[in-house]
């Protein structure tokens, strides 16, 4: 190619990408007003023929960010988020619900990209989100945006590609377009918006302005939204146009509530003396007997821990025999290698003690961006480990119950997040500067010395520091009626305690929560009935006929047809159509059993409809407003009252439910919370006969 060729080449790319991108801005996404708003919150029709920004506003947005809902609706939610985050994906459901409940014109919801650090496949999927909102306007985002989150552990260049495709978009440019990147500062943009509103984790709100933290129960986010709605409508009576609302308030609720502070410049709370057992096993580094005792919630994965550790040196450093460390295991859900990890740590310690821990300990620090299971054996090599114990640990994850009873704790502590620690029980949140840690040693030190010379022994100083400590609040707890006699059921008929299960064949949380439930069966068999309860959600619009097809099964065939059908739901949950009509129809017949006139004609006639509707009646008499809910206790009469777990918790939090209501149902009070946690290894509850085998929430920076 000669040079004036290149030139005049370049000069057709030049002036096709300007014409491109003039008809990016100016495209009209969707087609026109929306009869209606699809199940998992699909882009309503949003008219947006010609650019707008509320760059002004104390939170600014403009049309170059993905929308739904209307112009003029009088209540705007800005979500930052991220791809990967889990809590992210929690609060999903809640927005669809806030949708579904508001509808465009009084909610618009505007998206903003926040991905986290830690999360390797977040910003990749940003940029492929921000690539198809570009190529292809708000209805193609957020088809691509339910595909992510559907998928969230498959968030891979090929996927985004396919998503891409599915959503609208031309196969050619997206690849154009997300290799080089075009659209990638624009998420940089995002980010700075983001920190200017205090936004330091994933997901946050801002409605109208109002900040509202991590995957918050909806009842919070409607309480704001209504609150708005009505400063909305003074506004309009007071002569402000519609599309000038949102800067108004946004400005006006700023100054009411200014932005939270990031979480290094948190004030922390370290008055209130927590009661934190350390255990009878814990490792621990420093004298045992020593005046101060700092309680450590970690997580190997964790890029803060990795931050804290020098601190905690210094601070052993600087107070030798007065400090020791106590490490306590908390892997979080999204830090995939962190609980292999502590397997590693924990067999170290087993085959040499506590110095084996920390040796391994200091190991996975240092190479914390590999810990993938070879590395992990390469570090037991290394550290003169028996590879095999090692490997067999981390395949059996022998050491679960060390870490469910280490979250448990730290769950009771309200201790979110890592790290996390107590300071003869008082609290300290995060990286933290040395200083703010030698404020509190330095305040303990002389309480400690007071107890000692009144004759304390020293191997009971910190039980007494901490004997009058605050203890955990009590489990939440809830009423519901006792299931009726139709109500799909597992586990022993005429069990003293029963699980009480609100569930949605469409939600996706309600698919996550379904292994542990199986666990439950397994490990306490007849001692616990586990009973279904239908709660089909209004954003799910197949949830309400697979319901009914479910009890249909359950009718013809009893308690064993349906958990099968139920499974053949759920497996098909995320296939396309895999809940309509013909769909049930489909897996009733190759159930086999099944009299598929008598079935098809349940449907047709909406036979079920009246017991589903009870069920979601009482759900909501229960306050039960999501999916997957659990009341789990003993059965009274015409009602249980039970502790209530809320979302796909982790087995642990079910056990140590099942366990109190176990012995509440034998005749003794409830364990109390704090107690709960003061062995590292709590042993299992008896196996059941025959085969058998963790707020809201959020991530922060």
């Amino acid at each position: 190619m000669n040079k004036g060729t290149a030139i005049v080449g370049f000069l057709l790319c030049f002036l096709a990408g300007m014409g491109l991108m003039w008809g990016i801005d100016h495209q009209t996404p969707g087609a026109g007003k929306a009869a209606g708003i699809s199940a998992e919150g699909a882009v309503a029709a949003f008219d947006d023929k010609n650019p707008w920004s509320d760059e002004d506003a104390a939170v600014s947005i403009s049309s170059k960010d993905p929308t739904w809902g209307s112009r003029t609706a009088p209540v705007t939610l800005v979500l930052f988020s991220d791809f990967e985050c889990p809590f992210c994906s929690k609060v999903e459901a809640t927005i669809n619900q806030l949708k579904e409940t508001y509808g465009p014109d009084k909610l618009r919801v505007v998206w903003k990209n926040n991905p986290l650090p830690f999360h390797k496949n977040a910003r990749p999927a940003s940029l492929a989100a921000n690539t198809v909102f570009n190529l292809a306007g708000h209805e193609a985002f957020w088809k691509f945006h339910k595909a992510a989150f559907e998928n969230q552990r498959a968030l891979t260049p090929e996927n985004f590609e396919a998503w891409a495709v599915a959503a609208g978009v031309d196969k050619a440019k997206f690849k154009a377009a997300y290799d080089s990147k075009q659209f990638d500062a624009k998420i940089d943009k995002d980010m700075e918006v983001g920190k200017a509103s205090g936004v330091t984790g994933t997901p946050a709100s801002l409605i109208n302005g109002v900040f509202l933290s991590g995957a918050q129960p909806v009842d919070k986010f409607k309480a704001v939204i209504d609150e708005q709605i009505k400063a909305a409508e003074a506004k309009k009576a007071a002569g402000v146009k519609a599309d000038r609302v949102y800067v108004e308030l946004t400005k006006e609720n700023k100054a009411k509530n200014p932005p939270p502070k990031g979480r290094d410049e948190q004030k922390q709370d370290d008055k209130t003396v927590w009661k934190v057992p350390v255990g009878e096993n814990a490792p621990f580094k420093g004298n045992a007997n020593a005046l101060v005792t700092i309680v450590l919630f970690s997580d190997f994965q964790c890029p803060f821990c990795s931050k804290v550790e020098p601190t905690l040196e210094e601070v052993l450093k600087a107070y030798p025999e007065k400090v020791r460390v106590v490490w306590k295991d908390n892997p979080l859900p999204f830090h995939p290698r962190a609980e292999p990890a502590g397997e590693l740590a924990r067999e170290a310690r087993a085959q040499k003690g506590d110095k084996g821990f920390w040796a391994a300990h200091d190991l996975l620090f240092k190479n914390q961006q590999k810990l993938a299971d070879e590395d992990l054996l390469g570090y037991a090599k290394e550290l003169g480990l028996d590879v095999d114990k090692v490997k067999a640990a981390i395949t059996d994850k022998k050491y679960k119950a060390i870490f469910d009873a280490d979250q448990d704790q730290a769950d009771e502590l309200q201790a979110q997040g890592t790290p996390h620690m107590f300071i003869n029980g008082r609290r300290i949140v995060g990286a933290q500067p040395i200083d703010n840690f030698k404020k509190i040693i330095d305040e303990e030190l002389p309480k400690a010395q007071a107890l000692l010379d009144k004759g304390v022994k020293p191997a009971d100083l910190y039980n007494e520091l901490i004997k009058d400590g605050k203890s955990p609040p009590p489990p939440e707890r809830k009423t519901a009626e006792v299931a009726p006699a139709d109500a799909p059921f597992k586990g022993g008929k005429d069990a003293k305690v029963a699980l009480y299960l609100f569930s949605d064949f469409q939600c996706p949380f309600c698919s996550r929560v379904e292994d542990t439930i199986k666990e439950v069966e397994k490990n306490y068999g007849d001692r616990v009935k586990i009973v279904w309860r239908h709660r089909p959600l209004p954003m799910h619009k197949d949830a309400p006929l697979a319901s009914e097809a479910s009890q249909e099964v359950w009718k013809q065939k009893g308690s064993e047809a349906f958990w099968k059908y139920h499974d053949t739901l759920f497996k098909n949950q995320k296939t396309p159509e895999g809940l309509q009509r013909a769909a049930l129809e489909k897996y009733a017949e190759e159930q086999g059993g099944i009299d598929m006139g008598k079935f098809k004609a349940a449907l047709d006639k909406n036979v079920h409809k009246a017991f589903v509707d009870a069920e979601n009646a009482a759900a909501e008499k229960s306050g039960v407003s999501g999916t997957p809910a659990a009341i789990i206790g003993p059965v009274n009469g015409k009602e249980i009252n039970g502790f209530f777990i809320s979302g796909a918790q982790p087995y642990g939090k079910f056990k140590k439910a099942i366990e109190m209501a176990l012995k509440e149902a034998a005749g003794g009070a409830p364990a109390p919370a704090a107690d709960t946690a003061k062995k590292d290894a709590p042993k299992p509850p008896a196996p059941a006969p025959g085969p058998g085998k963790k707020p809201g929430g959020g991530d922060v920076y």
